[in-house]
C-alpha cells in the first residue's frame, strides 16, 4: 500500500502538503496552493481532450505504468479521460477535507458507486453488505445485481455474522437517505474486519463528520449535492486510500465515467463556502424541525444527532398536498442546494425500491424529505405552514401529537454544528 500522505491530483503532479488547518481554511485554499507561485488568484479550467506528445516511446511507458497498477506520475497530461488538470484540484482538496489520501471524482455519485462495484467485482468479491436504508437508486443498483453483484440487506448488528469470503464491500449511509437514521461508524467498522467499508457521507459532508477517521476506508459522496451547493453540476466522489484510488482511476479510464472539467471547477468552487453553508443551512433545519415538532399536523419529525441540512417529517394528512402547496419551497428531487427543497421519497427518490422494503426501513407513505436552504427561516416556516393545511382542533389536535424519531431530539433553534478546529490528513 502507498504510504505517501499526500492527496494525489491526477494530473501529473502532486500539490503540496501544507500544515494542519481548520477546516473552513481548507475548505477555501485545497487545491489552490500553487495559484500564487503560478500567478494565478481563480484556479484555471483546462478543457483540453488532448495534449502535445512528442516523445512517443515515453509516453508509451507511462501508458503501461498506469495500466500495471493505476498509478499517475509527475508527467504532464496525455488524455482527458485519464485526468484532468482541473478536476484534480477538485479530487486534492475533497481529499483534504475527508482527511485522506486521494479522492477520484466521477460524472456522478452512481457512476462513483459503480466504479467501487466493479473494482472489488474484478477481484472476484462480488458480494456485498448493506444498510437500509440508502439512496432508492444505490438500492436498487445493489437489488437488481446490474453490475454481478449480490446483496445481502442487514441490520446493523448483523454485519459481522453476514460477511462471507467473497464478500468485497460493506455499504452504509449515515445519515441515511431519506430517513436520516444514523449508524455508530466507528462500530460498524470494526464489525467489518478486513472487508472495506463505504460510508456515504453525502448529507453530512466532512464539514459534520468524517468517516475515514471512525475507520471507513471509502467516502462516497454525490457531489451533485452540498459540495456543488448550487444545484447546477452533478459529479460523484470517492475518498480513500492511494491504493484504492488507482483501481479507481483504472475503472474510471477504462468505462468513462470522467468528470467534466467545468463540473471540477464548479464543485472546487463550491468547497470554499461549504462550512459556511452546511452551518447556515443546518441552523434553519434545526428550527424549522422544533417548529414541526410541535405542530398537531406532523406525525413525526426525524432530525440527526449529528445536525445537518436534512429534516424527514411524517405527515397526518396527505403529503401529496404538501408538495403541490408549497411556493416558496421548491417541490424537487435532490437535495443540497442554496434554496429549500421538498419531496415525497415513496415517489421519487425511492420509487425504484420494492414498496415493502422501503416501509420496512422507514420510508412510509407519509414520508417528507426536507433540504433546508439559506432563505429565512421564518419565509421558509410560513410556506410550509401553508402548504400543510388547517389546524386541527380540540381533540383531534390531543389525538395527532407529533412525535421526534429516538434518533434525533430536536435541538434548540438555530442550533449550529459543531466547528472541527482543523483538518490533516
Amino acid at each position: 500500500m502507498d504510504t505517501n500522505t499526500e492527496p494525489r491530483t491526477g494530473s501529473g503532479h502532486q500539490a503540496p502538503t501544507p500544515a494542519p488547518r481548520a477546516l473552513a481554511t481548507e475548505a477555501v485554499h485545497a487545491g489552490r496552493d500553487d495559484l500564487a507561485g503560478l500567478g494565478l488568484h481563480a484556479a484555471p479550467i483546462d478543457l483540453s481532450t488532448t495534449y502535445p506528445s512528442y516523445d512517443t516511446r515515453g509516453e508509451a511507458a507511462r501508458i503501461d505504468a498506469f495500466a500495471a497498477d493505476g498509478a499517475l506520475d509527475e508527467g504532464p497530461p496525455v488524455y482527458a479521460r485519464l485526468a484532468n488538470p482541473t478536476v484534480a484540484r477538485f479530487e486534492t482538496a475533497l481529499a483534504r477535507l475527508e482527511g485522506t489520501q486521494s479522492a477520484v471524482a466521477f460524472a456522478s455519485g452512481m457512476a462513483a458507486l459503480t466504479a467501487v462495484l466493479l473494482v472489488r467485482g474484478a477481484a472476484e468479491l462480488r458480494h456485498v453488505v448493506a444498510v437500509r436504508p440508502l439512496y432508492g437508486c444505490s438500492d436498487h443498483l445493489l437489488t437488481a445485481g446490474l453490475l454481478g453483484s449480490e446483496v445481502t440487506w442487514v441490520d446493523p448488528a448483523g454485519i459481522a455474522d453476514a460477511i462471507r469470503p467473497d464478500t468485497g464491500l460493506v455499504l452504509v449511509e449515515s445519515p441515511a437517505n431519506p430517513t436520516l437514521a444514523e449508524l455508530d461508524l466507528r462500530a460498524v467498522a470494526h464489525a467489518c474486519g478486513t472487508v472495506p467499508l463505504l460510508a456515504d457521507n453525502t448529507f453530512a459532508t466532512p464539514v459534520l463528520q468524517r468517516p475515514a477517521e471512525s475507520g471507513a476506508r471509502l467516502v462516497l459522496h454525490s457531489a451533485t449535492k452540498y459540495l456543488g451547493g448550487h444545484g447546477d453540476v452533478m459529479g460523484g466522489v470517492v475518498a480513500c486510500d492511494e491504493e484504492f484510488a488507482r483501481q479507481l482511476r483504472q475503472v474510471r479510464f477504462a468505462t468513462g465515467g470522467v468528470l467534466h472539467p467545468l463540473a471540477g471547477y464548479l464543485l472546487l468552487r463550491g468547497l470554499s463556502t461549504l462550512p459556511v453553508r452546511v452551518r447556515a443551512a443546518s441552523a434553519n433545519a434545526a428550527e424549522l424541525a422544533r417548529r414541526l415538532a410541535a405542530d398537531p399536523r406532523v406525525r413525526r419529525v426525524h432530525y440527526p444527532r449529528l445536525g445537518g441540512a436534512m429534516v424527514a417529517f411524517e405527515v397526518h394528512g396527505d403529503p401529496h398536498a404538501v408538495t403541490a402547496g408549497v411556493r416558496l419551497i421548491t417541490p424537487a428531487v435532490s437535495l443540497g442546494s442554496v434554496d429549500t427543497l421538498i419531496q415525497h421519497p415513496a415517489s421519487i427518490s425511492h420509487r425504484v425500491v420494492d414498496a415493502a422494503d422501503r416501509r420496512s426501513s422507514g420510508v412510509s407513505d407519509q414520508l417528507l424529505r426536507l433540504s433546508a436552504g439559506l432563505e429565512d427561516v421564518d419565509d421558509l416556516w410560513q410556506d410550509l405552514d401553508g402548504a400543510l393545511g388547517s389546524r386541527p382542533s380540540g381533540a383531534e389536535a390531543q389525538a395527532s401529537t407529533p412525535r421526534v424519531s429516538a434518533c434525533a431530539p430536536v435541538p434548540a433553534p438555530a442550533a449550529a454544528p459543531p466547528r472541527r478546529t482543523a483538518v490533516a490528513n
